[in-house]
C-alpha cells in the first residue's frame, strides 16, 4: 500500500496542498514516473535516499513525457538545489549533496527556494 505526505514549507507560503507519494523502496523509485501521462498540480514524489548524497539523489528524465520541478531536500529538511527537470533529459545531479528528491508539477517550482526548511507530514 502506498504510503503519501504533505510537505510544508516553513520558510515560505505553498498554495494549495501537495500529495506526495513516498517512495522509499528500489521498486518505487524505480517505477518514479516512467511512463504516466501526466502529474496534477497537486501531487508528486518523494524519493528518498538513505543519506546525503550527489549521485544517489540522481534523476534521469528518459521515459517521462512531461517536464517536471525536481527540489533537492538534504537531511537537515533544506533546500539545496532545485530545477526544471525536461522530458527525455538522461540525468540531472543536485550542485549539492541531498537525501531527498521531490518531482512536482512544474508550476509548483516557484513554491521552494534554495535555503528553505521543509517539513514532511504523514496524511
Amino acid at each position: 500500500m502506498p504510503k503519501f505526505i504533505s510537505i510544508e514549507n516553513k520558510s515560505r507560503r505553498i498554495d494549495g496542498t501537495l500529495q506526495i507519494k513516498f517512495c522509499d523502496t528500489f521498486l518505487s523509485q524505480l517505477r518514479g514516473l516512467t511512463f504516466r501521462s501526466r502529474i496534477s498540480r497537486e501531487q508528486g514524489l518523494l524519493l528518498v535516499g538513505k543519506g546525503d548524497s550527489r549521485l544517489d539523489s540522481s534523476i534521469h528524465m528518459l521515459f517521462v513525457s512531461f517536464n517536471l520541478a525536481i527540489v533537492w531536500i538534504n537531511s537537515e529538511m533544506k533546500v539545496v538545489d532545485k530545477v526544471l527537470a525536461r522530458s527525455w533529459r538522461p540525468a540531472y545531479f543536485s550542485k549539492q549533496p541531498a537525501r531527498y528528491v521531490l518531482e512536482v508539477h512544474p508550476e509548483r517550482l516557484g513554491d521552494f527556494e534554495i535555503g528553505d526548511t521543509v517539513q514532511f507530514k504523514n496524511v
